[in-house]
């Protein structure tokens, strides 16, 4: 019996036990040894003692909580609906970045609930958010088939790259397979710089070299800093001689590494953003119409791009450091992969003024609109 059986079978026999003769009560109290389990004096303290009484929940008397307010529970869930249901560290610092354009799209806020907001904490965001909060269970399935032609040519990474600087990038395959890996669909390719976060995605038809390697180039042509190196796992769309000879040819060399075999945190920073890019977008349906990839590449470039990278703020780990039997992180504030950029002392001047400039021009909210209606039109292919 578990504990909550035995607590209702013990309150259904603790009256009739009270009001029992003493021949009544032997009985009941066998009985009550022999269901339980309970040693016999153990038992009768039990029954003898007070009437059990369920505890009543007491709230603590104080003021009530000035984040309590219609207008400010309002614009935080759309806000945090809007930006994909951040967590609330990043929610925190990306409330700033969201705030005009909030009360120029949607209402305006009162003067206090406008404060309130830019200083509100993250464990208040979390204790305001938790009765909206979205659960998410689904699991896809792994579409990485080895490549091992190009083992000992393609070198494992092994810390060598200076990743204080923009341009070293991790690239990983996202299967939208459905419920089976067989036949063909669409996949994407994502590719994280390890320095800002900057994060830009492309779809292909399979995963055949060449279709990799065109996408790899549109991703190459929009970032905002060169591509210095390279690195991914062990897929065979990536251990290739088309992809070796690209980044060997190029007119500046790409350092071209993999990964540990069966090591995917080898690949953290673009293994995480396969959920919060990818699959928070399109979800696990299956994407078997070639039609397909143009609408999807459509939206990566464009808005997604544009929403990823100039408004979702990111966490950086600072340092790392083992406290007896237990590592300890901390991390740096959250920012964007734009700000971060536009922060950083090596990145020239006029690609900082760009940033700035293009920032100015976007609306989070608007972008949101644009993104849905894009989808719209993606799952209306794919049902």
């Amino acid at each position: 019996m578990t504990k909550q059986e035995k607590r209702a079978y013990f309150e259904a026999i603790q009256v009739r036990y009270r009001r029992a003769g003493k021949s009544r009560k032997t009985t009941i109290l066998n009985e009550f040894c022999e269901v339980c389990g309970y040693h016999r004096k153990y038992a009768l303290r039990l029954l003898n003692a007070p009437r059990y009484k369920r505890k009543h929940i007491v709230h603590k008397s104080g003021p009530v909580s000035r984040y309590n307010t219609p207008e400010l529970l309002t614009a935080l869930r759309s806000i945090w609906m809007a930006s994909d249901q951040l967590c609330s560290k990043r929610l925190k610092e990306a409330l700033p970045l969201w705030l005009p354009h909030y009360e120029s799209a949607l209402q305006a806020l009162p003067e206090g609930a406008h404060t309130l907001l830019k200083s509100i904490s993250a464990a208040t965001i979390d204790r305001l958010l938790k009765p909206v909060r979205a659960e998410y269970k689904r699991k896809g399935l792994s579409g990485t088939k080895p490549g091992t032609l190009l083992k000992k040519q393609i070198p494992i990474q092994t810390g060598v790259w200076n990743v204080t600087q923009p341009g070293f990038m991790e690239a990983d395959t996202v299967a939208h397979c459905g419920d089976s890996l067989a036949g063909d669909f669409v996949w994407s390719l994502t590719m994280t710089d390890i320095c800002t976060g900057w994060t830009e995605c492309r779809s292909t038809w399979n995963k055949g070299a060449h279709g990799v390697i065109e996408q790899i180039k549109a991703i190459q042509k929009a970032l905002p800093f060169p591509l210095k190196g390279f690195d991914s796992d062990n897929g065979s769309e990536f251990l290739n001689w088309h992809l070796v000879n690209y980044f060997r040819d190029s007119k500046q060399p790409i350092q071209f590494t993999r990964s540990r075999p069966y090591h995917s945190n080898d690949n953290a920073h673009v293994e995480q953003k396969n959920w919060s890019c990818v699959r928070q977008l399109f979800g696990y349906d299956r994407f078997a119409d070639p039609r397909l990839v143009r609408l999807m590449n459509d939206l990566y470039a464009n808005e997604f791009s544009l929403l990823t990278n100039f408004f979702y703020p990111t966490l950086k780990l600072k340092s790392k450091s083992r406290v007896g039997s237990r590592w300890v992180k901390k991390y740096s504030t959250p920012v964007t992969p734009a700000q971060r950029l536009t922060d950083h002392p090596d990145v020239p001047q006029s690609a900082k003024d760009r940033l700035s400039a293009q920032a100015k021009t976007l609306n989070p909210f608007q972008l949101q609109k644009q993104i849905q209606r894009k989808l719209k039109a993606i799952f209306k292919l794919v049902r």
